[in-house]
């Protein structure tokens, strides 16, 4: 058995013990541990100051301003400096604009591309100047430090399995599908039509009657919808590689009296506009690659780059995406990010 007075010393010995850890531990959480200093220290010296630039292919359009929007917020967040130039959707003034930009050195640049050939040679430059760059949603001929963006293979693939359950074998439809293309040259179009028609190729019901390009245009969409409706009536269903693009082939198949009869199927960013062409019975179903997270995503990818400390032009990183489905029963709240008020 301990000793009364022994024990006694004891409880006295650890009272006194918690009384002068008391303020030691305030001190301490006041401080914050000796691990998130340290890091948070590194972070600082890796991120403070430096300067991210955006260049888009065109701003005024939902995807870019909702790119531009989180990345010029997270800079601010973060203490970096931002920069982004608008070339306006004119591919000479894009090319003059990143070549200004490569010249002026930032710490990463993001990019759209909006061919697979035109801003490789300047892409490449700024590497060499050490400058990390990210291409944006679509690639380019040129393998970066990073990518970020939608898988487009797989975003066609899926796109092309669900017109194959509404328009396939089995179905008593036509089997009969319109695509509208972007850009022929652009990545998204690219890669979104080798996905389609690996899916397509393997259902002999599936009948592509027209494949053309609208080049991002909703009026070229409509233009070349409205023959295809006329050509052939029973048409089951278009699809399109842009929501605001594809509103116009939409446009037209309701212009035709059919837009109960077509299903209508476009890859999104998930933006109000495409909310509303769903709510309203314009498009059938659409796959959002979310252009909100991919701002993000495009973000933290930079950050990381830059922590890193790795040379740029040493490392290639890939980051897709995730789609999602959106109908008229979830075309609503966090789904579709609103519009920019004027």
């Amino acid at each position: 058995m301990k000793h009364p007075r022994r024990f006694v010393w004891t409880i006295v010995s650890l009272a006194f013990t918690a009384l002068l850890a008391g303020p030691l531990v305030v001190r301490a959480q006041e401080a914050g541990t000796k691990t998130a200093r340290e890091l948070r220290a590194d972070y600082n010296n890796a991120i403070n100051g430096k300067t991210i630039a955006f260049l888009p292919i065109a701003l005024g359009v939902p995807l870019q301003d909702e790119w531009e929007r989180v990345i010029r917020t997270e800079a601010e967040y973060n203490g970096m400096k931002y920069i982004v130039r608008d070339p306006n959707n004119n591919p000479s003034a894009m090319l003059q604009a990143l070549t200004a930009l490569v010249n002026d050195k930032p710490d990463v640049l993001i990019v759209q591309n909006p061919s697979v050939t035109l801003l490789v040679k300047e892409l490449k430059r700024a590497e060499q100047q050490g400058t990390h760059v990210i291409q944006m949603n679509m690639s380019s001929n040129y393998k970066s430090d990073g990518f970020v963006g939608a898988d487009w293979v797989e975003i066609g693939r899926l796109l092309a399995q669900d017109v194959v359950k509404q328009c396939g074998t089995g179905s008593g439809k036509s089997g009969k599908v319109q695509i509208v293309q972007g850009e022929l040259t652009a990545a998204a179009s690219v890669d979104q039509i080798g996905g389609i028609m690996e899916v397509f190729n393997k259902d002999p019901a599936i009948k592509v009657v027209s494949n053309q390009a609208a080049n991002w245009d909703a009026n070229t969409a409509l233009n070349i919808t409205a023959t295809v409706i006329q050509q052939n009536p029973d048409l089951c269903a278009s699809v399109g590689f842009w929501g605001i693009m594809e509103s116009g082939a939409a446009q037209a198949i309701r212009n035709a009296g059919k837009i109960d009869q077509v299903k209508v199927y476009a890859s999104v960013e998930g933006s109000q506009l495409d909310c509303d062409q769903l709510t309203q019975g314009s498009f059938y179903k659409v796959l959002s690659y979310t252009a909100t997270l991919q701002g993000h995503a495009a973000t933290d990818a930079a950050l990381m780059m830059l922590e890193a400390g790795d040379k740029p032009g040493t490392t290639h990183r890939l980051l897709f995406t995730r789609p999602i489905w959106l109908d008229k029963t979830n075309a609503t709240g966090g789904n579709c990010f609103p519009l920019p008020k004027k």
